[in-house]
């Protein structure tokens, strides 16, 4: 009888961090909270190395503080954080839609509607994570079709499945309207519209933003910028009027 070949620790690591990141965000591992390796290793049936590299990872993205002989502790990004990290997606991702609506075919347009749609689905469940998954691969896709290596390699590395997580994870995020915030940008590439689709990819990060800024606690230099402030009070009157 084959036995099975060992799994590398590496897909191990990202197994564990994708189970802890979880953890984090249902509340499992509230702010301020140890997460002990050994506790971790047992629960899960693995040695304590990957999940030594699955709390770097963590530590990367800015979601757990590991600090000698304490350990790691779980903390949330600040909303600056969060902020400037969307407006750097807003900038890439532009420049992706542009190149995507060059190449784009019908079949990719399809593939598009379909993470909307199981989007949406998730956010009927209120299924946070499969809505963060749904939401990266769509966002994932269009820089796909872009092919431009370098702009996937720089856009990867802001790390959009975690941080859609946690802004869907945040008190007060609506879902359903995250999801249908993906429509416009569907409906400018399948019309082929360049300048509509930068347009509608601009227009999606302005409103995530100005919803976070409106959710997430200011950090320790006050409070928003101005300019996101307005554009808060813009798009509370939008929803809400």
């Amino acid at each position: 009888m084959a036995i099975a070949p060992l799994i590398p620790r590496a897909v191990l690591a990202d197994q564990v961090k994708d189970r802890l990141l979880e953890g984090i965000m249902t509340g499992a591992y509230p702010p301020d909270s140890r997460i002990v390796e050994t506790q971790v290793a047992r629960e899960l049936g693995t040695s304590q190395a990957p999940v030594r590299e699955a709390l770097r990872g963590l530590e990367a993205l800015g979601l757990v503080e590991i600090t000698p002989f304490r350990g790691a502790r779980v903390r949330r990004p600040s909303r600056r954080e969060i902020i400037e990290s969307y407006a750097v997606r807003s900038a890439l991702e532009s420049l992706g839609g542009s190149l995507a609506v060059d190449r784009v075919t019908d079949a990719d347009v399809a593939d598009l509607a379909d993470e909307l749609d199981a989007m949406r689905a998730a956010a009927r469940n209120d299924d946070s994570h499969a809505v963060a998954e749904a939401d990266a691969r769509f966002h994932g896709r269009i820089m796909e079709i872009g092919d431009n290596g370098e702009l996937e390699r720089v856009w990867g590395a802001l790390q959009p499945f975690s941080r859609t997580y946690i802004t869907l994870a945040m008190p007060g995020a609506d879902q359903r309207w995250s999801a249908d915030l993906h429509a416009p940008i569907l409906a400018a590439i399948e019309d082929r519209d360049t300048d509509a689709t930068v347009a509608a990819i601009r227009r999606h990060f302005d409103e995530i933003t100005a919803d976070m800024a409106s959710r997430l606690s200011t950090d320790d230099d006050g409070s928003a910028p101005a300019e996101l402030e307005t554009h808060t009070s813009r798009t509370r009157n939008r929803r809400n009027p």
